[in-house]
């Protein structure tokens, strides 16, 4: 298998246009590269993040980690978290992997085939693969989905329910 491929676009771009606001880590600056912590080998443990800035007509958020680097055609799912409370602004640091989530929220299988964070783990000798860390506002308090559905099911709901979306991005390379 050759990893001299082309760089897939940002998949965010092929979405129907929504306000952006604010996300942010203390464990991760926008675009510079993920700590040992978030490499699923080592630490394998979600970043701290906090967000800002979103509609008042916001009545729960999903927060999705996703890698379109993967040598796949449709990337790879590290992350999903539905139906996170609109009262909560934040999530602690190893909340997606083993730590306690808010109240209502629940966690989608990842392509890993489990129902947490998976973190990072492009192909030894690969480029270095985006990760893309997204909390998206909903405008309905419950996304119409549960913890069996996909992450491409979920993503296709988000599709037409999200009013702003926020993006943190990390990267990774063996």
């Amino acid at each position: 298998m050759s990893l001299d491929r082309p760089v897939p676009p940002n998949p965010y771009d092929f979405l129907p246009p929504v306000p952006s606001f604010t996300v942010t880590s203390t464990e991760l600056s926008d675009g510079d590269a993920l700590n040992e912590a978030q490499v699923y080998a080592a630490g394998n443990r979600s970043p701290q993040l906090a967000w800002d800035g979103f509609p008042d007509a916001t009545k729960s958020f999903v927060v999705t980690c996703f890698d379109p680097d993967a040598p796949t055609p449709s990337g790879f799912w590290h992350w999903v978290l539905a139906d996170v409370p609109a009262h909560v602004r934040s999530l602690e640091s190893g909340a997606g992997s083993g730590g306690l989530v808010p109240a209502g929220a629940f966690h989608v299988r990842n392509d890993f085939g489990t129902h947490d964070f998976a973190g990072a783990a492009p192909p030894e000798g690969d480029r270095a693969h985006r990760y893309y860390f997204v909390v998206h506002a909903v405008g309905e308090e419950r996304l119409g989905v549960d913890d069996q559905a996909t992450p491409a099911v979920v993503s296709f709901n988000l599709a037409f329910k999200t009013l702003a979306r926020a993006t943190l991005l990390g990267t990774y390379q063996h």
